[in-house]
């Protein structure tokens, strides 16, 4: 048994003139029965997917160049808690603070979360609220891994220079899979 789904488009032909194109898909029933259903996330359950993961892939940008990386965080509401090291991440942040942090939480295909928080990271310099952050960080990730490993630069070690972040969320959404 098939269902047939009609999506109108509507496009610019060119000259200003809008163009409306009907598009049909077939989908079976049984796909139709196998396609997941997303609900937004609210504020709580958002929180509680930034405080159970802890790991994430940050996004920030140089020279509106992209850079995703991943990264451990710890999460103290209202903020967010990085450490790295100086390299590309210290460079790129140091000239544009924005960020877009990604999180999840999978289980398997019908069964996720996934949190997006987009802020500004602020280096922290004042020596306790960089105390205060690292006995944050150093809860969740005692070995400050990756950003404290060895670094090969030729036939020298790189020397890790700490550098803890506080991101401040501006916007904080969040999807999941609903039960169906």
């Amino acid at each position: 048994m098939f269902k047939l789904l009609t999506q109108v488009l509507v496009g610019d032909k060119g000259g200003g003139i809008l163009a409306e194109t009907k598009v049909r898909i077939w989908v079976s029933c049984m796909d139709a029965q196998r396609m997941v259903q997303v609900r937004d996330l609210g504020e709580k359950d958002c929180k509680a997917v930034l405080s159970a993961v802890g790991y994430g892939h940050l996004g920030c940008s140089h020279n509106d160049e992209p850079y995703v990386i991943p990264i451990h965080y710890s999460y103290a509401d209202p903020h967010i808690y990085i450490y790295t090291t100086e390299g590309k991440k210290f460079q790129i942040l140091s000239e544009n603070p924005k960020i877009c942090l990604q999180v999840e939480s999978v289980e398997d295909d019908r069964h996720w979360k996934s949190v997006i928080v987009t802020g500004e990271a602020v280096q922290v310099t004042d020596s306790n609220e960089r105390e205060n952050a690292l006995d944050i960080i150093l809860e969740k990730h005692p070995t400050l891994t990756p950003a404290m490993s060895i670094r090969w630069m030729d036939s020298w070690v790189r020397e890790n220079i700490g550098v803890v972040y506080r991101i401040t969320a501006l916007t904080t959404t969040g999807r999941a899979t609903a039960p169906r």
